[in-house]
C-alpha cells in the first residue's frame, strides 16, 4: 500500500494538462490563468490627485494663491500652473503641469473671489505620480495564476478583455451497487439510497467543473462495462463509487484492466478510502473510489479535487489550521492514517464530532473539517496540536 502523498506523487505524474481558451473577463473568475499578462500602458497613466483640493506648487504654499480653472476627473487640465497660481482638482483628475502638491480642499479658506490659501500646517504630496503602481510592459498577472476578483480588477485595468485560460476536464460521474435506490425513492428491503452520486456530483460542480452523471449501475459487469466505455468517451475523467474493492461483484477493476487503462494504484494507506482505484489511457482518466460515503467523500477532497485541477495546471494549496485540541482520543488501531471529521468550538479549540465509521456521512454535516491521525499514532492528549484541513 501506498501513502496518500505517494498517490498524489503519481496522480500528478501521470496528468495530461488540458489545453488552453479565451474566456470572457466576466466569466474568468475561478479559472487558471494560462499565459502571463503584461501591463499595455503605465498605471496610473498620468499624474493623478488622490484628493479633492488644489493642486499648486509646494513652494507657494504660505502664499495667496489664484485659482486658474477646475479640474474633474475624466478631463485633462488646460493651463499650467505657474508662481502664485494654484488649480481646484477633483479625486482622480490629471494634475496640470508645473503642480508638485495638491492640499485638500478641508486645509483651503477663500480669501477673495477665485483666491484660496492653505491654512493647514503641513501636507502630503497627494498625488498618485504616472507608472508608480505599475510601468508599460510589467508583468501584472502571472500565468497558473487562480483568478480571484482582485485578479480580474487587474486585467481590466490593463484592458486583458479576454484572457487565456486552461480548460476545466469535464468529469462523469458514476454509482455503482444493487442495493442503491434514488434519492426520491422509499428504500425496500435490503435498499438504501444512493448519497454517494449526488454528493461527487455537488463535490464537481464547487469548483465549476461540468459533470455529466450516469445515476446508478447495478452489478451487472456488462451494464457497467458499458457505462464506463460510454463515461470514457464523453468526459476527460470518470469517477465511480462503488465495485473497488475485493468482493465476488466488484467488478471495476477487472473492467478497467480489459479497456486497456494502466492501473497505478488500487489502495492508499489512509482511513477512510483504502481502496481507491486510479487508472489513465492517454489523456483520459479513471478514478475508482470506496462506495461507503465518507469515504468517498474524504477521497474526493484529499485526491480527485487536487488531482482534477492539477489537470488545469494549477497546484491546489493544502490549507491546514494548527489548533489545540478539546479533548483526548485513543484509537485501537493504528496502521493507517485516519480522517476524523471535528469542529471549532468557541474556545478556538478541536472537538471531534461523533463518528461511527465511514458509512456515518451524517457526522459530516455540521463538520467544521477534519483532521489526520498519523499511522503509528494511537493518542491525542488534550492540548495537543493538530491540524484542521477545513470544508
Amino acid at each position: 500500500m501506498i501513502t496518500l502523498e505517494q498517490a498524489l506523487e503519481i496522480a500528478f505524474s501521470k496528468a495530461h494538462i488540458m489545453g488552453t481558451e479565451t474566456v470572457n473577463l466576466m466569466q474568468s473568475t475561478g479559472r487558471i490563468l494560462s499565459e502571463d499578462v503584461l501591463a499595455d500602458a503605465d498605471m496610473p497613466p498620468f499624474n493623478k490627485s488622490a484628493m479633492d483640493g488644489y493642486a499648486c506648487r509646494r513652494e507657494d504654499l504660505e502664499k495667496e494663491l489664484s485659482v486658474i480653472e477646475l479640474i474633474p476627473a475624466g478631463h485633462s487640465p488646460i493651463h499650467p500652473i505657474n508662481p502664485g497660481q494654484c488649480s481646484k482638482i477633483m479625486t482622480g483628475a490629471q494634475v496640470p503641469p508645473g503642480a508638485d502638491t495638491v492640499f485638500m480642499v478641508e486645509f483651503s479658506q477663500q480669501t477673495a473671489p477665485d483666491k484660496v490659501r492653505f491654512i493647514g500646517k503641513k501636507t502630503n504630496t497627494n498625488i498618485c505620480f504616472q507608472g508608480e503602481d505599475l510601468k508599460k510592459e510589467d508583468l501584472v498577472v502571472s500565468s497558473e495564476t487562480f483568478l480571484k476578483p482582485q485578479h480580474i480588477a487587474m486585467l481590466a485595468s490593463v484592458g486583458c478583455v479576454n484572457p487565456m485560460v486552461y480548460k476545466k476536464p469535464v468529469v462523469g460521474i458514476i454509482s455503482t451497487g444493487s442495493e442503491l435506490v434514488g434519492p426520491e425513492e422509499v428504500p425496500g428491503p435490503s435498499k438504501i439510497r444512493n448519497s454517494n452520486g449526488p454528493q461527487l456530483y455537488a463535490q464537481a460542480i464547487s469548483f465549476g467543473l461540468k459533470v455529466n452523471y450516469y445515476g446508478i449501475i447495478v452489478d451487472d459487469e456488462q451494464l457497467i462495462g458499458q457505462t464506463i466505455e460510454q463515461s470514457i468517451a464523453q468526459n476527460d475523467v470518470t469517477i465511480l463509487s462503488g465495485g473497488v474493492s475485493v468482493g465476488d461483484f466488484d467488478f471495476v477493476p477487472q473492467i478497467i484492466h480489459e479497456l486497456g487503462f494502466d492501473i497505478h494504484f488500487n489502495k492508499i494507506s489512509i482511513k477512510p478510502g483504502q481502496h481507491t482505484t486510479f487508472a489513465t489511457k492517454g489523456s483520459k482518466t479513471i478514478i475508482g473510489l470506496p462506495g461507503n460515503p465518507v469515504s468517498s467523500f474524504i477521497q474526493f477532497e484529499v485526491f480527485a479535487k487536487p488531482y482534477l485541477w492539477r489537470l488545469m495546471n494549477y497546484q491546489l494549496a493544502e490549507i491546514r489550521l494548527p489548533m489545540p485540541m478539546n479533548h483526548g482520543f485513543t484509537r485501537k488501531k493504528s496502521d493507517r492514517d485516519e480522517s476524523l471529521p471535528v469542529q471549532i468550538t468557541d474556545k478556538n479549540e478541536v472537538q471531534l464530532v461523533a463518528y461511527h465509521g465511514s458509512a456515518h456521512i451524517h457526522a459530516y454535516y455540521k463538520a467544521f473539517g477534519f483532521i489526520t491521525v498519523a499511522a503509528g499514532k494511537t493518542e491525542l492528549m488534550k492540548g495537543e496540536t493538530v491540524h484542521v484541513r477545513p470544508l
